[in-house]
């Protein structure tokens, strides 16, 4: 097993995951209410790309740093899941650059046959995109404090939960899409 990198602190480290994510749910909550009209000199649906690309890589090194695990290679397991949870933050800024510029995008409707799918996975991509977050700090919480039984007890929830929300994240991306009014900037 890996040396841990910090000293167990649960009240602290509580504390600073339950902040972190109430922070980050209403900074999404928030900016999705407003929309800055601003030109940022390129197309701001890039940042919905970059999203949807950010998704496709977090979802493979989800599965990379399972088997990783499952073949004990615990380093890189830990590099994987390090990358996974830093490109998933790199994912909330051009989120919510994209909301926060381009505003809110509305699906074509039930007239096109991809709708019922696009709502189907619309409501279960949001609530669990929501709570994914605590999962995911506890969870690499446990892993970085040596407390490995409790992070492998977590991680059996938190990886399948994760790995949808990326996987549905790109789906959500590729349902939308034909629907950005794409704007020409000079």
């Amino acid at each position: 097993m890996l040396t841990p990198l910090f000293k167990k602190d649960d009240k602290k480290a509580q504390l600073i995951i339950w902040i972190a994510s109430i922070a980050v749910f209403a900074l999404v909550a928030i900016t999705s209410k407003y929309k800055l009209d601003w030109n940022l000199g390129f197309d701001i649906h890039l940042f919905a790309l970059a999203n949807a690309i950010i998704n496709s890589a977090v979802t493979v090194l989800l599965i990379a740093g399972l088997i990783t695990v499952k073949n004990k290679q615990y380093v890189m397991h830990k590099r994987l899941m390090l990358f996974a949870i830093i490109l998933s933050s790199l994912f909330l800024l051009s989120y919510v650059g994209h909301h926060l510029f381009a505003g809110e995008t509305k699906y074509g409707g039930p007239h096109d046959g991809k709708y019922y799918a696009y709502i189907f996975i619309l409501a279960t991509h949001i609530p669990l995109a929501t709570i994914i977050l605590p999962f995911a700090l506890f969870t690499a919480y446990r892993s970085l404090t040596g407390e490995y039984e409790k992070h492998k007890k977590l991680a059996k929830y938190t990886w399948p939960l994760w790995l949808y929300v990326s996987i549905t994240g790109v789906l959500v991306y590729w349902f939308i899409s034909p629907y950005y009014q794409y704007v020409q900037h000079l």
